[in-house]
């Protein structure tokens, strides 16, 4: 096995791309995103409904001043329910609330009533399965309702006082608050990866780097690389099965990611898999033709496979590329 035991715990290809710029990715839907275990759907680009908002960016949307934001909160009216880089953030369920909150006591209703309508809101919102730019919140002031295409939840009566598409107030988030898909906030998230990508070989720091790892992600869910880094975290600690979700998930995002593409290999030629990690390692060589340790661990999983001719031109390829070092001299012996 040589080279392949070797690396177990220290030649998981990091990815740093701190000094060069940021890699380009592009977009691919998983045939079936299930595989991608413990990890959840990624967000549409264009689709607001699973951010998350701070206090200012709810008031600059709904045009709420901070003193009534805080006393909705304060009260247990609409209290933020997500969190964003551990701080208490608003999401889109909260907004629609928010909204519902807001013109109802614009109306002149009793503040009880207001809390009892959002409630009724907050309930009927999980039943609905259909795009949200096809629902319409309506109330009387006491009680919500919320209409769709599949029909009318918590039947309602009496006057309709509030009327108003979910679908207008996704595209108001879009036009108010990500107007350039959050290009700020992706700077940001690249800021925290480069910071991880410096912590992220040491055991000691494995923690730090990873909870950085995950801020950046949380502010932008498509840095591929970061799935990617903290794949290897997971590797170094032994958890490959995290590991792979991981790698999986940075191939959902950036396809044509070497990196990926060779630890998925390496990953899946260790458990003793040989045939599965030569299309990784095959792929990983496609999308980088000069990535020498993916030709060394071909050639090693053809050996195993006992295709020790298709082996062959993989270890002359790695000599070519690395002609010097002990793994050369290892790669020599098989030709």
């Amino acid at each position: 096995m040589g080279k392949q035991k070797k690396r177990r715990a220290d030649k998981v290809i990091h990815v740093d791309f701190g000094s060069m710029g940021r890699k380009s990715a592009s977009t691919l839907s998983s045939d079936d995103p299930s595989l991608i275990a413990g990890l959840p759907p990624l967000p549409d680009r264009r689709e607001p409904v699973t951010d998350l908002f701070s206090g200012s960016e709810v008031c600059q949307l709904l045009n709420l001043t901070r003193g009534r934001l805080r006393s909705l909160d304060r009260t247990g009216v609409v209290c933020p329910s997500g969190r964003r880089l551990g701080r208490r953030a608003y999401t889109f369920p909260d907004i629609i609330a928010l909204r519902t909150a807001s013109q109802l006591l614009g109306q002149r209703v009793r503040l009880r009533d207001v809390a009892r309508a959002v409630v009724a809101l907050r309930a009927a919102l999980p039943k609905v399965t259909r795009p949200l730019s096809e629902l319409r919140v309506v109330s009387d002031g006491k009680k919500v309702v919320v209409r769709s295409q599949d029909g009318t939840f918590e039947p309602s009566t009496g006057q309709m006082m509030l009327d108003f598409g979910v679908g207008s107030l996704r595209d108001d988030v879009v036009r108010v608050l990500r107007p350039s898909v959050g290009k700020s906030r992706q700077k940001s998230a690249y800021d925290l990866y480069v910071q991880a990508s410096q912590l992220d070989e040491a055991p000691a720091s494995f923690e730090q780097a990873e909870a950085l790892y995950r801020q950046a992600l949380e502010l932008d869910p498509y840095l591929a690389i970061a799935y990617t880094n903290l794949g290897n975290i997971c590797f170094r600690r032994h958890d490959d099965v995290s590991a792979e979700a991981m790698y999986r998930r940075a191939l959902e995002i950036d396809p044509g990611q070497s990196e990926a593409h060779y630890n998925l290999g390496y990953v899946t030629l260790e458990r003793g898999d040989p045939a599965t990690s030569v299309k990784y390692f095959l792929a990983a060589i496609s999308a980088d033709p000069t990535f020498a340790d993916a030709y060394f661990n071909l050639a090693m999983a053809y050996e195993h496979l006992g295709e020790v001719h298709k082996a062959r031109p993989y270890w002359k390829k790695y000599v070519d590329l690395e002609p010097h070092g002990t793994w050369a001299e290892i790669a020599r012996k098989h030709l």
